[in-house]
């Protein structure tokens, strides 16, 4: 992703800033996904990559290198078990 781009992109409810997924936290949210079926995920099934706000409240998958900020398409951290701290 463009970085220059993502030190723009906040969320769109909150207006906080966003980051990209780290790996582990990438991982944390496909095993998430996997367990509950295919809310929110690619048509693969999995994410391929995401962003986080700042503040580790809410998440966003990016398709294609194409951030999705839709709130109805958002993940609450709180719902993925064993959420890798900060």
């Amino acid at each position: 992703m463009n970085p220059q781009l993502l030190d723009i992109l906040c969320c769109p409810s909150t207006k906080v800033p966003l980051r990209l997924l780290r790996a582990d936290e990438l991982e944390a949210v496909n095993r998430a996904l996997a367990s509950a079926g295919d809310h929110g995920a690619a048509p693969s099934g999995a994410w391929t990559a995401g962003l986080i706000t700042r503040d580790r409240r809410t998440l966003y998958r990016i398709d294609d290198d194409i951030p999705v900020l839709l709130a109805d398409a958002a993940l609450a951290v709180a719902d993925i078990a064993q959420f890798p701290a900060a």
